[in-house]
């Protein structure tokens, strides 16, 4: 029991080390938009590898942070029976949830996604913009398999820990009904 624990803890604060780290770009976007905005209206410049910057850190926080919301039960989900529920209950609709639907979700956008990465590696995609953008599309593509990748071993963590709790082992690292508490 106690190694399931520890490989639980162990998938959480991978995924609560890389949200926290990947988090700070959502300040770079902010500045860089405002660099953008302060480029075109004060001095009439533009810059398409900037503005094509917004959309590589957007997509990096929400596809590499899916894993690290999912450990502060940051996800949305329809709380009719899960706000009511006791702990139990919660750990076993979480357990149901996580086989039912995240994992195979998970699966399939991993699947899905392979060949259509692999082909953008395969040629080293470039930017529609040519010279101007940024030419690592293959790398942004390849934030598909990130976000699958880490929120496939999120569920693994949610997984063990509702087996856990559904075993007797109480939960750990300010897990509160199976859940962790922010900033923990």
């Amino acid at each position: 029991m106690s190694r399931l624990k520890r490989l639980a803890n162990a998938i959480d604060a991978t995924n609560d080390l890389v949200g926290r780290s990947i988090a700070w770009l959502t300040l770079g976007m902010v500045l860089v938009e405002f660099s953008v905005v302060m480029m075109r209206y004060v001095f009439g410049l533009g810059s398409t590898i900037v503005q094509e910057s917004i959309v590589y850190m957007h997509a990096t926080v929400f596809l590499a942070c899916a894993g690290y919301a999912l450990v502060y039960n940051g996800h949305v989900r329809c709380d009719i029976f899960y706000a009511a529920a006791t702990p139990r209950q919660k750990a076993v609709i979480d357990l149901v949830g996580t086989f039912l639907f995240l994992a195979p979700m998970c699966v399939l956008i991993w699947w899905m996604a392979w060949p259509y990465v692999a082909a953008s590696w395969a040629v080293l995609e470039t930017s529609q913009e040519g010279r101007l953008g940024i030419p690592a599309v293959f790398l942004l593509k390849t934030l598909i398999l990130i976000f699958a990748g880490l929120l496939s071993l999120q569920a693994v963590s949610l997984a063990l820990q509702s087996a856990l709790l559904l075993a007797g082992v109480s939960p750990t690292r300010g897990r509160v009904d199976g859940h962790m508490e922010a900033g923990t």
